[in-house]
């Protein structure tokens, strides 16, 4: 199936016949995104805003199953990556096919600039050719008669042959896919089918770009390549792109922004900065792969700084801000592996600035492609990521004495009263 952005092959979109506001028509029948009238977007109070924006609030129902809820605002005149993140069956993909039109939610309304995609309330909902959004599927979803040239071409509908080739060749040009266009998609390799899919998505110039893992069928090599090569693309065309995927590394290289899903919901959204370094709970933190996540007690906070105990450890954090405290000082004490640094037992630590110096010894020991995954006993578990070189010069064998050392500002602290 291929999401259109053709105006002239439009299908008329599903209306109830009790709606209480029909869907507005234009010459030649075809149904038209509904515009707020002026009325309703003063209806607040407010002045309409000058920038065009996505706002999404609302619920999909799978019978016996669960429900996906989801409130998203995100800009859609400029360039923005989002990134909707988060495990498997979370409800990532459902929230991306009710953004584009492909399933239809049980309530809540969408809502893209002053135009209504859906409103539950009022019978609304626009199909996907009228939405005038691109959409790439986990599975590219070519057609296998047809030509690289005719797939990109498939969602322009009726326009002049001329002003045709003129945007295919723009998008073989930009996406690297000169020379092929006469070839079949069992002719391309998995990066080549990848962009033809991304060209047929984008040649149609669509106002939303939904992409749907658009990596995760790749060999590790051609992903990491894709990966720089994709967002290069996005911002030259500055095109507004929601992004779905479940890579930790896919959703810090891509994203500006990043909404974490966990069963149906939105756990926590923000700049991925923010998100990834301070998850607001413990089921964030480990959807963000935060790797060692222990309970530990604020038993004094002085300068800025406070002491946690952790099992019969000490740690000196930032001290956490009111939100963070937790109640009695109970708190989720997080810390990343890449930022716990190892140094054999007798090194000189002195001109160390990090606060943290804990004597532990190796438990054992995980490869995970060029790095090592450290698994220590502080006097409680502590997990570090070294590179391979990096363990190899030290020597490091199972069952080692070894200091781990963490600077205060790395370790974030989560109120063990309201987190999960």
């Amino acid at each position: 199936m291929v999401v259109s952005c053709s105006d002239n092959e439009a299908a008329a979109p599903d209306v109830p016949a009790n709606s209480r506001e029909p869907v507005q028509l234009d010459p030649a029948g075809m149904a038209q995104p509904l515009t707020l009238s002026r009325r309703e977007e003063l209806s607040a109070g407010s002045v309409a805003p000058a920038a065009v924006e996505l706002i999404a609030e609302f619920e999909k129902h799978f019978p016996g199953g669960p429900v996906v809820q989801v409130e998203l605002r995100r800009p859609a005149d400029a360039f923005s990556l989002t990134v909707l993140f988060g495990p498997s069956g979370s409800g990532k993909s459902t929230t991306l096919r009710c953004l584009a039109g492909l399933d239809r939610p049980e309530r809540g309304t969408i809502r893209f600039g002053d135009e209504i995609w859906f409103d539950a309330a009022r019978g609304i909902f626009l199909p996907p050719q009228r939405r005038r959004i691109g959409y790439l599927f986990q599975d590219y979803a070519l057609f296998p008669h047809l030509r690289v040239a005719q797939n990109i071409g498939y969602g322009l509908g009726k326009i002049a042959a001329s002003e045709r080739r003129q945007r295919i060749e723009e998008m073989t040009a930009l996406l690297g896919l000169a020379g092929l266009e006469d070839r079949y998609p069992r002719q391309l390799s998995g990066g080549q089918q990848q962009r033809v899919a991304l060209a047929r998505a984008l040649v149609c110039r669509p106002r939303l770009l939904l992409l749907d893992e658009p990596l995760s069928a790749l060999d590790a090599p051609t992903r990491e390549h894709l990966r720089r090569q994709l967002r290069h693309w996005l911002v030259e065309l500055r095109m507004s792109t929601i992004l779905v995927t479940h890579d930790r590394i896919e959703a810090l290289a891509l994203g500006d922004h990043v909404a974490v899903f966990e069963a149906g919901r939105v756990c926590q959204s923000g700049s991925v900065q923010q998100v990834f370094s301070a998850p607001v709970n413990r089921a964030v933190a480990r959807i963000v792969g935060v790797d060692t996540i222990e309970n530990g007690m604020v038993v004094q906070v002085a300068d800025g700084l406070a002491t946690i105990q952790v099992g019969p450890k000490q740690l000196i954090a930032l001290a956490p801000s009111r939100r963070n405290g937790g109640r009695d000082g109970e708190v989720y004490v997080c810390i990343r592996a890449e930022d716990v640094m190892l140094e054999k037992r007798g090194a000189d630590l002195s001109q160390s600035s990090a606060r943290n110096h804990l004597l532990g010894h190796i438990r054992s020991v995980d490869r995970e492609g060029p790095m090592m995954r450290v698994n220590l006993d502080c006097g409680f578990p502590l997990k570090a990521l070294v590179t391979n070189q990096a363990y190899q010069n030290m020597g490091l064998r199972e069952q080692d004495e070894i200091v781990a050392v963490v600077k205060a500002p790395a370790i974030h602290l989560i109120a063990r009263d309201w987190s999960r």
